[in-house]
């Protein structure tokens, strides 16, 4: 049998409560579970101490039985010092899609153009001047 310890929605429509819970991955998220041991709220401010209440000491127990945290459970086992949690990069994440990028490239290149004609339309208009002073 395979475990996850994983969050299980709680609370009222856009109020999310959850519990932290031992289960078994075919188990429904809401659904059957084996023991609670925590509880995450995340209305609750970051630096808040009651925002993720975690019972250390069964989380540790799960763990040497085998069971794997989601990555979110991860991040709170990281921060109580039970698991370290690898940090995860995605630079491609922040990148906007392809037509955007278009779009973007397409602006630049307009930009660059219209640039390089009030270079070229400024210098027109220094280069009769030059030519006045030299005669």
């Amino acid at each position: 049998m395979a475990l996850k310890i994983r969050l299980a929605r709680a609370g009222s429509k856009k109020r999310p409560y959850y519990h932290i819970v031992i289960a078994d991955v075919r188990a429904p998220r809401d659904g059957r579970f084996i023991e609670r041991i925590g509880a995450y709220n995340p209305m609750l401010s970051k630096d808040n101490a009651d925002r993720v209440k975690l019972d250390v000491e069964r989380a540790t127990h799960w763990l040497s039985v085998g069971a794997q945290p989601t990555d979110r459970v991860a991040r709170f086992l990281d921060a109580a010092d039970v698991v370290k949690r690898a940090p995860r990069n995605n630079p491609n994440k922040a990148k906007p899609g392809k037509k955007a990028q278009e779009r973007l490239e397409e602006k630049t290149q307009a930009e660059a153009a219209a640039k390089e004609a009030a270079a070229a339309e400024k210098e027109a208009a220094n280069a009769p001047a030059e030519e006045e002073k030299s005669e």
